[in-house]
């Protein structure tokens, strides 16, 4: 791992609030693993033996329903960790987890971190501090799938993918469509039907491609909802 991977390391929750020589002794030599896409890196149910922190890509965490249909409990991305409180809770993985995109992640061993707490407690911190990060993160997606309508959802999750704050911006979507709507709560069809009333923001799309003609508006329709160029919502898909 080089400095650049080290720093996003130390920019998850889990790490910033750990000392640098526990970080190290935490990761060891063991370094970062490049996954391809669908690769599995846990069941429901396995035993929760490691948690990781992504470098480059995107990881889906899911659930199986009983109908077994598959619900997206999160997409995590670079400088985001994920299921380090599953090796507290009972020793099993209680989701999914799948590499969505190409990516490249840091795999840490549960047995040692849980050794390090034991001759560390103050390490604990640490630990509750991704917690709180990732409660936080539940809190505020469930709080938009129960509230928002789909459009000001799917203009939220546009926005921050923009690199800019205003003007016209191209951006790509970083993974299918599909999951992108199970990410926000919604079907395939209802995607598509929030994806069209977004025209009449300026928001079109050429595959992967989406074009944003004004950032601006866009960003205060997924804050307010308001916008009187906005049309009903369509019909069809």
């Amino acid at each position: 791992m080089d400095p650049n991977d080290w720093q996003i390391v130390k920019s998850t929750p889990l790490f910033g609030a750990m000392p640098d020589d526990a970080a190290h002794r935490l990761i060891g030599r063991h370094g970062s693993t490049v996954y391809e896409k669908g690769a599995l890196l846990f069941q429901q149910g396995d035993p929760a033996a490691a948690f990781y922190v992504i470098l480059d890509g995107w990881v889906k965490v899911y659930r199986m329903t009983p109908e077994g249909d598959e619900a997206v409990v999160g997409m995590f991305s670079r400088g985001e960790s994920f299921a380090e409180a599953a090796i507290f809770l009972g020793g099993q993985y209680p989701a999914c987890a799948e590499v969505a995109t190409p990516s490249r992640l840091v795999k840490i061993d549960g047995k040692v971190l849980r050794t390090m707490i034991h001759d560390n407690p103050d390490l604990a911190l640490s630990m509750l501090a991704s917690a709180s990060y990732h409660l936080k993160f539940l809190v505020e997606q469930i709080e938009q799938i129960k509230l928002l309508p789909g459009s000001r959802r799917l203009a939220d999750f546009l926005v921050q993918l923009c690199p800019c704050q205003e003007g016209t911006c191209e951006i790509g979507l970083p993974y299918e469509k599909a999951l992108i709507a199970g990410r926000l709560g919604m079907k395939p069809e209802s995607f598509s039907r929030a994806l069209a009333k977004l025209r009449a923001l300026g928001v079109t799309t050429d595959h992967e491609r989406v074009t944003i003609s004004d950032v601006t508006v866009l960003a205060a329709y997924a804050e307010t909802g308001e916008n009187q160029n906005l049309v009903a919502p369509l019909t069809k898909a």
